[in-house]
């Protein structure tokens, strides 16, 4: 009985290590093609916020790591679009901390002198049927930043129309559109801080 038991045991971890050897090949054969994929997608979405004519670099290459409270709590990756060597734009990682159902990611495009070229949410977690139409999916209330001038941090009129601005709000819901503007906001106003930081920030993926 015992020596049927240590075969069979025996068995199992052959098996076993068979099953974790060819689920590491699988992952390792599998990860270039998932990297691709993604980096195909991350450009598609850079392209609805940032215009790809406005520059000429590999801007998913000119990833560099920022920790500035006005994109949100922790680190956020920004990518710098240049025309020749000259820094013409920015795409920002953002968060507002602030929506109806938690933090509402963002992606956002500015150049560096306050106008807004585009805004994407990447993930949220709003109210079907009323916060959710900050999806482009559900609503083209989010392509209304595009060529939106911000001017300065006393811009009343870069806000929700429900607080003086230009913005429309959602019936039933305007927590979760305030969120979304004053955050876009947040994120134009520190590009226009960007350029002479530039050459002092670490490279995505750089060591401490």
């Amino acid at each position: 009985m015992l020596k049927t038991m240590q075969k069979h045991g025996v068995t199992l971890a052959i098996f076993a290590a068979l099953a974790t050897g060819l689920t590491a090949i699988v992952n390792e054969l599998t990860k270039p093609t998932i990297d691709r994929q993604a980096a195909i997608q991350q450009k598609l979405l850079f392209d609805q916020v940032l215009p790809s004519e406005m520059y000429d670099n590999d801007i998913q290459g000119s990833c560099l790591v920022v920790n500035e409270p006005r994109l949100g709590a922790g680190e956020h990756r920004i990518f710098i679009a240049r025309k020749g060597e000259q820094p013409v734009a920015v795409v920002m990682e953002a968060t507002a901390p602030d929506g109806y159902s938690g933090a509402i990611q963002l992606l956002v495009g500015t150049d560096f002198s306050g106008k807004v070229l585009g805004a994407r949410v990447t993930q949220h977690h709003e109210t079907p049927g009323l916060g959710d139409k900050i999806e482009l999916r559900l609503s083209s209330w989010i392509t209304h930043f595009a060529d939106v001038m911000i001017h300065g941090e006393d811009d009343a009129s870069f806000a929700v129309k429900k607080d003086g601005g230009q913005f429309d709000q959602f019936t039933g819901a305007t927590i979760t559109p305030r969120a979304v503007v004053n955050a876009v906001k947040r994120a134009g106003l520190y590009a226009e801080t960007l350029p002479p930081t530039l050459s002092q920030l670490p490279s995505c993926g750089a060591q401490p």
